[in-house]
């Protein structure tokens, strides 16, 4: 499917951000490995997440799901499937990842594997930190990334992962922790990348009743004393998918309200906010929603997104529509994500009219006469919805492969539509 987006005037309009994929992430597998009930009222449908329920399911966890709500009779920490099983995750890393760490906990063999780009994506640092607390890794095709066979069992005690590739690595231990036979340590040697991701893993882990201590991040430390009970859980709503309206407001000027959002959320995502505004634009917030207003040209900036992965590409939308040049850095562990997505923007930008400068850790961008183009998003679905913005600032845009947005934001080009004046 291929969608062309023209140019717009200035925006006012309400929409409202759909579930956090991260955090239905989460709650699906610390429902699945509790004790008793789980109903996860509003979780994100999309291809991710449904990955994660059918690999659970697979692994034996009773799950059913409708509209409004998933059911999960929990596990107890035993998963209870009876043989050797291979999920295939397709092209959701965080499933893997954090899948990975959990099949510790079958008395069975599992095997993880996915697309062709997941198979390029690395998952050495996790594999081979898993035999300090147990785990056996064995790599079926190329060394260090998937496919790969994990066995053993979960015993604990000390491990340290290397997280600067991604912080996935250390959530998938921090995770499956409560049910080791022994305390996990986790030491982090270096300073992970997406820091803020592990914010939200241990506040699902505490909401479903695990104990957690850290020491910022460099140190975890998991009880297995407090497991996770069963309960009622609300998905807050995901600040990645609300940055492509705000950025709309930025580049199209006028305002978008973002309904459905926690002002205090620890998503780091929410720092896309703060870029914003010193770009000139105005922020106001809600009990529930945050608006965003530009009246005035946009202004370069400075600005690290080392902790804000998932909105790095949508701010290089923003700024490549300012008055002046933007650096932003944090982000080289970005080209292991579902495409090089550093190399990606900067390639498609210049493609448009930008002129862009890519460093080991950073991107700089400075004010180009932009024109329409095709943009092929690779199937990633963050190139995708970021390029649409672009195009309502300069029009004439076509996004071929639309239908990708699907992994993280189904209902994407339907709220979009609606947002155009």
């Amino acid at each position: 499917m291929n969608i062309t987006v023209e140019k717009s005037g200035p925006v006012d309009t309400v929409v409202t951000a759909p579930p956090s994929k991260s955090y239905t992430h989460r709650a699906l597998i610390c429902g699945a490995l509790g004790s008793g009930t789980t109903t996860i009222r509003y979780p994100l449908y999309s291809e991710d997440t449904e990955l994660t329920i059918r690999a659970l399911s697979d692994l034996g966890i009773d799950i059913s799901a409708d509209p409004f709500r998933v059911t999960i009779s929990g596990c107890n920490g035993v998963l209870p499937n009876s043989s050797e099983k291979t999920l295939d995750l397709n092209n959701s890393g965080t499933s893997l990842r954090l899948l990975t760490s959990i099949a510790l906990l079958s008395r069975y063999p599992v095997v993880l594997t996915g697309s062709r780009r997941m198979q390029e994506r690395p998952i050495s640092p996790l594999a081979e930190a898993l035999p300090a607390i147990g785990g056996n890794v064995e790599f079926l095709k190329s060394n260090g990334f998937p496919p790969l066979r994990v066995s053993g069992h979960l015993s604990g005690g000390r491990i340290a992962i290397d997280g600067s590739i991604s912080s996935q690595f250390i959530s998938s231990v921090l995770l499956a922790a409560p049910y080791a036979d022994h305390d996990v340590d986790i030491i982090l040697p270096s300073p992970p990348a997406s820091a803020s991701y592990l914010d939200i893993t241990v506040d699902v882990m505490q909401k479903f009743g695990a104990q957690v201590t850290r020491e910022g991040y460099t140190k975890f430390q998991v009880s297995t004393k407090s497991r996770y009970a069963g309960r009622e859980y609300l998905v807050e709503g995901d600040y990645s998918s609300a940055s492509y309206f705000f950025a709309a407001a930025a580049v199209c000027g006028g305002k978008v309200t973002v309904k459905n959002l926690e002002p205090e959320s620890v998503q780091g995502d929410r720092r896309f906010l703060e870029a914003l505004e010193m770009m000139g634009c105005h922020v106001t917030k809600g009990p529930d929603w945050v608006s965003v207003e530009r009246t005035e040209s946009l202004k370069g900036l400075v600005f690290d997104m080392a902790t804000s992965p998932d909105t790095a590409q949508t701010l290089c939308i923003a700024a490549a529509l300012a008055t002046s040049q933007t650096t932003i850095t944090g982000v080289g562990h970005l080209k292991y994500k579902e495409s090089d997505r550093v190399t990606a923007m900067a390639d498609r930008l210049q493609a448009l009219g930008a002129d862009v400068i890519v460093e080991s850790d950073s991107i700089t961008i400075r004010p180009g006469k932009l024109h329409g183009g095709t943009i092929d998003p690779e199937n990633d679905h963050r190139t995708a919805m970021s390029f649409a913005i672009l195009g309502l600032a300069v029009g004439g845009i076509t996004i071929t492969n639309a239908e990708c947005v699907e992994k993280s934001f189904p209902e994407f080009w339907d709220v979009f539509r609606g947002m155009i004046p």
